[in-house]
């Protein structure tokens, strides 16, 4: 019987196919899978997504509940400690060298009083020559007065031409007479101007005087004087308060270092606003028997000017854009809302907001930039925020816009 004769050639094709067989059917699962895992993966996202935002918890804010009541308002000022009439000394002759200084920083003054004296000794100089040149233009003077006396006596023993002559000798050297008594006053003058006097009665506030130093007229402050020790703040106030402030108002002035508070008066309101810091400038008059207060030191005022009806917030409680100052609110459903907000003014515990909020308000009292409009919060607990200066809270707080 003959028998099928199997060849190498046969086997390989057979296995050959089957190895493609293979390789076609795992590529069709390995194609399938993928494309299951590809639909399957936004949805799990997704599904994560909300299951990371269900755990995540609110944040934990601080708030604040203001208390709408009467409220002293007051304007503050800020700037230096100034002398009220800065008088700047000099010397108002020729230059000279300083040969004695006889006041000092701090020293009370009076009119008249020797501050300081130059060398005199070309101003003594001048007043001598011109003494000597006076004098022998009074003896020629007078020479020629008896000339002219003699000839008016006896007018038919002199011609006309010589009694002419007579009369315009004495008239000229009259005339002369009175050139050298011109200069010897401004010699004078100049002698009397070698000692440096107080202007007027108050306190020297800084010397640059030095024996030896040559003071020029115009250019060299020998003295500065503060006028009847009169000492002021000269302060700068914001332009929307500037109403507010009237001549006589009391102030409060408070230095760095010293505890006790100093009380002036406004005594003068700047007439101008700074067109660049939009500021203006009031000038508050201090007691000037007080040795603290320094011309040149810094200060802080607040002036009262009257009282309102508002609520005192934290400073970071208010924010502001382009559309205005606002707070943030959270509300019944704990969740952040933004509410239009009044500043009446500044206080150093605060803002005074006279109207956008009340009483039952729960104020975010810092970090209100960083929340989102309907964000969920926590409230922290917190205290109520009273005004500064109500003897009774207010029947009535101004409603929210």
């Amino acid at each position: 019987m003959n028998q099928p004769v199997t060849t190498d050639s046969n086997l390989s094709d057979t296995d050959s196919k089957r190895r493609r067989t293979l390789y076609l059917v795992g590529g069709a699962v390995l194609a399938v899978a993928i494309i299951g895992w590809l639909v399957l993966r936004p949805h799990g996202a997704a599904q994560a997504a909300v299951s990371e935002k269900n755990n995540t918890v609110p944040p934990l804010i601080t708030v604040v509940t203001p208390q709408f009541g009467p409220v002293s308002t007051a304007v503050s000022v800020t700037g230096q400690i100034s002398a009220r009439n800065d008088i700047p000394i000099g010397i108002e002759s020729d230059e000279g060298r300083i040969a004695a200084v006889l006041a000092e920083p701090g020293d009370r003054v009076h009119k008249g009083q020797v501050l300081a004296r130059l060398n005199p000794i070309t101003a003594q100089t001048q007043v001598d020559s011109a003494t000597a040149s006076l004098d022998e233009l009074k003896a020629t003077a007078a020479v020629a007065e008896a000339e002219w006396a003699r000839t008016q006596r006896a007018r038919d023993s002199f011609s006309v031409e010589e009694a002419e002559r007579r009369r315009t000798s004495a008239v000229t050297a009259a005339a002369k007479v009175k050139a050298a008594e011109a200069q010897l006053a401004d010699a004078q003058n100049r002698m009397a101007h070698t000692t440096v006097l107080a202007p007027e009665d108050g306190i020297v506030l800084t010397r640059t005087a030095e024996v030896g130093q040559i003071a020029v007229p115009g250019t060299t402050v020998l003295f500065r004087l503060a006028r009847n020790g009169e000492i002021e703040l000269r302060g700068q106030v914001a332009e929307q308060e500037m109403p507010l402030l009237k001549v006589g108002q009391v102030a409060e002035v408070r230095l760095d270092g010293v505890a006790q508070p100093f009380t002036g008066k406004v005594w003068q309101i700047g007439a101008i606003i700074d067109p660049t810091t939009r500021q203006g400038i009031v000038r508050i008059a201090l007691p000037a028997a007080d040795q603290n207060l320094r011309p040149g030191a810094f200060a802080r005022a607040a002036i009262q000017s009257g009282m309102t009806v508002g609520a005192i917030v934290p400073q970071t409680a208010v924010l502001s854009d382009e559309q205005g100052n606002y707070a943030m609110i959270v509300n019944a459903q704990q969740k952040i809302e933004r509410r239009a907000v009044t500043v009446a003014g500044a206080r150093s515990e605060g803002l005074l907001v006279s109207a956008g909020l009340n009483n039952t308000d729960q104020v975010v009292a810092i970090a209100g930039a960083f929340l989102r409009i309907g964000e969920q919060v926590v409230v922290a607990p917190s205290a109520a925020v009273a005004p500064t200066a109500a003897s009774t809270p207010a029947a009535h707080a101004p409603s929210a816009p």
